[in-house]
Parts: C-alpha cells; sequence; structure tokens
C-alpha cells in the first residue's frame, strides 16, 4: 500500500506484536520488521504492542518476547494478564468465581508489580473472554501501580460487564474497538454512555468501522478516544484514513491520534520517540 501523507502525529494503542520468529496471521506473514513498515507507511510514530493468546499457559514468555523484540523500534511492550474468573457476568458465573482460585500460570498480585516496575512494561493488555478476569488481589495491585489496562471488549465481555468488574477501580481503562467487537453496534453506544459516568475509562478505535458511532464519540467526548490501528490483522493504512475521513474537527482528530493516547499511556508522548 502506498504511504499516507496527512499532517498529525499518529501513535497507536493497539497492536499485537507476533511472539515468535516466523508467525502466519490469517493466512499472512507478518515479523516485527514488517509491522514497524506498515505502521511507518501509515504515519503512525509509534505503537503500544503486546502478545497474541496463549491458550492455558503463562504470558510470562510472551511478556518478555514482546518486550524483546520491541527494543530499538517504536514499540512499547504491554504485559498481557490472566486470570482465574468466569467473566459472562451471569449468577452461575457469579458463583464460579465465588469458588475459583488462581492457577499456576495465572497472573499474581506479584507479577503485576514485577511488570509494572520494570521499564520494558508501559500497561497491560487484558482479554477477558479468552483469559479470564483476574482476582481482586490483583486488581488491587493494578490500582496500586496505576498504569493502563487495554481491555477487549465486546460480545462475551460487554461494557456493561466492564462497568461492573473494572470501571470501579481507579486504574485507566481503555476498552477496545469501542466495546463492541466484533461490530455490535448497541454495545459501541453502550460503551459510549459509560464515558458520562467513569472519568477513567477511554474507548479505542480499532476495528471500528461505523462513522456514526466513531463521530458521536469524539463530538461528545473529545478527550476519552484514542487511536487504535488493530494491526497487523488491519492495515494502519485503512485505520488511519477511517479517522481522516470523519466529519469532526482537525483539533479533534489530533486529540485522537496523538494528544489522548499520550496522555493516557506516557510512553507514547513525544519526548519518547527521540
Amino acid at each position: 500500500m502506498l504511504e499516507l501523507e496527512h499532517r498529525f502525529r499518529v501513535v497507536d494503542v493497539h497492536a499485537r506484536l507476533p511472539v515468535e520468529e516466523s508467525v502466519t496471521a490469517r493466512g499472512r506473514a507478518i515479523s516485527p520488521d514488517k509491522l514497524e513498515r506498515e505502521l511507518h507507511q501509515a504515519g503512525v510514530v509509534s505503537a503500544v504492542v503486546f502478545p497474541g493468546p496463549q491458550e492455558g499457559n503463562s504470558y510470562l514468555r510472551a511478556n518478555n518476547a514482546v518486550a524483546r523484540r520491541s527494543v530499538e523500534r517504536p514499540f512499547f511492550a504491554f504485559a498481557r494478564i490472566n486470570g482465574p474468573r468466569d467473566p459472562d457476568g451471569s449468577a452461575t458465573a457469579r458463583l464460579r468465581n465465588f469458588r475459583s482460585r488462581r492457577k499456576d500460570w495465572h497472573t499474581s498480585s506479584d507479577d503485576i508489580e514485577q511488570y509494572a516496575y520494570d521499564d520494558r512494561f508501559h500497561g497491560f493488555k487484558l482479554d477477558p473472554t479468552r483469559d479470564g478476569l483476574p482476582d481482586d488481589d490483583v486488581l488491587s495491585r493494578l490500582e496500586d501501580v496505576n498504569l493502563p489496562v487495554l481491555v477487549h471488549a465486546g460480545e462475551g465481555f460487554s461494557p456493561e460487564t466492564a462497568a461492573d468488574t473494572l470501571l470501579d477501580r481507579s486504574f485507566p481503562v481503555i476498552l477496545s474497538h469501542f466495546g463492541g467487537f466484533p461490530l455490535n453496534r448497541d454495545l459501541m453506544a453502550d460503551a459510549i454512555d459509560l464515558l458520562d459516568s467513569y472519568d477513567s475509562c477511554y474507548l479505542d478505535t480499532s476495528f471500528v468501522r461505523y462513522r456514526e458511532q466513531m463521530e458521536r464519540a469524539i463530538m461528545e467526548h473529545p478527550d476519552r478516544v484514542l487511536f487504535g490501528s488493530g494491526a497487523p490483522n488491519a492495515h494502519p493504512n485503512v485505520a488511519v484514513m477511517e479517522i481522516l475521513t470523519l466529519d469532526v474537527p482537525e483539533d479533534a482528530m489530533r486529540k485522537v491520534f496523538t494528544k489522548n493516547p499520550s496522555r493516557v499511556v506516557e510512553a507514547l508522548a513525544p519526548e519518547y520517540d527521540e
């Protein structure tokens, strides 16, 4: 794809970085170098990266691999975390959660502290539908370290469930995909409504294809929407163009591309580009 030309400094809060040397995603080979090139084509100067799912395994090795592969690249690693709790929010799940106990491969409160004070990591990634929800000890430690948590939200972990389980905590929560993965308009509307009630809640734009929802969120809450590309499954050029073609003021675009992500994820601020 051709390089995009625009006037914005773009930073990205949502990109997955492969752990292994040779990885294929949806039929196409990807690598850290290719991801970096694609981001550069779109004018993205730096990005939050995290590992993909590791079913039934600790994320320690995957997180360390992502941190190692980010060195000397414009990448900032988020540590992926997991937990023993069922995220579906039902009465049955609440009963199971009452009895749940952390396994050896689940993230512990000590793990959170080690990641938080390791300068290779700048926040946390949580996908409750794949990895479960952390227990109270881990959530309390996340409050202590107060780093942003990027949360995969949508069908399987709705904005309402996020409000019940995470948003009463003090750490910043970024609901990916406007809280509506995959392309659920009603859930996106619910997530936008949450911004009225929770000051520490933010939305990222990855895999959001609806102009109406994007324009509504940006106009109603211009300080709470963060650019996310969804790379490598989505090309960053496409993600950037979806913002550039919205009917919103240029200053609002600048907030989405630069100011908001840099405020929530300090590593994305301009001084870190040096």
